[in-house]
């Protein structure tokens, strides 16, 4: 069923709420998490000359802006939630959009890599498709975007406060491929479990 536009502002306003009242503890239980895996991933396949422009897409509290800033690129936060996007700036020492995934404003042909580590989950999925075409024109062409996403059997729901949004491979293959993606690789984290123990499915995308 179609959610109609004052669903969708509750679903968004409900979720952002939630990360914006916990901030300092989102922060806290997030700052020492290891993403390399995904933030080389993403760099790897990138084939412009360095320092790469980067969107970190739903940046957080900036612990992965500061990771690109380390590396000698140039990242730009996107981050809903106010409190989690002025602890990015400090954090990450560089420019963050405060913008809501539904109301995004970006410009064209711009960045050479779009990082979306545990975000597009947060995407209601009737928007989804509008929202991945939306960060494929941003890349320049052959640009890359990466994503992370807790994976599921293609349900959508509220847990607690946070709307989620969980797939299996071939769906959000189908996704990615219907916005204009050629898929690169894709990866299931944490490495070296069982497949049962690993709840991540993590992705790269270049635009075609």
């Amino acid at each position: 069923m179609k959610l109609d536009p004052a669903v969708l502002r509750q679903i968004v306003g409900r979720t952002l709420d939630y990360y914006h009242q916990r901030a300092a503890a989102f922060w806290e239980g997030t700052r020492d998490h290891d993403v390399a895996q995904n933030i080389e991933a993403l760099l790897r396949h990138i084939q412009a000359q360095p320092p790469f422009a980067i969107l970190d897409f739903g940046c957080g509290p900036g612990r992965d802006l500061r990771a690109f800033v380390q590396r000698g690129h140039l990242p730009v936060g996107l981050e809903g939630a106010p409190a989690l996007a002025e602890m990015a700036r400090a954090n990450g020492a560089c420019e963050v959009w405060q913008q809501d995934f539904l109301q995004l404003d970006l410009p064209d042909a711009y960045f050479d890599g779009v990082f979306a580590n545990a975000s597009l989950f947060h995407v209601p999925r009737q928007e989804l498709p509008r929202v991945l075409g939306q960060l494929r024109e941003t890349l320049k062409p052959g640009g890359v975007l990466f994503s992370s996403n807790p994976r599921g059997n293609n349900d959508e729901q509220i847990n607690g406060e946070r709307y989620g949004a969980y797939y299996d491979l071939d769906t959000w293959r189908s996704y990615l491929s219907a916005a204009g993606f050629t898929e690169l690789e894709h990866y299931y984290r944490p490495a070296g479990l069982p497949r049962d123990q690993q709840p991540w499915l993590a992705s790269v995308w270049r635009r075609d």
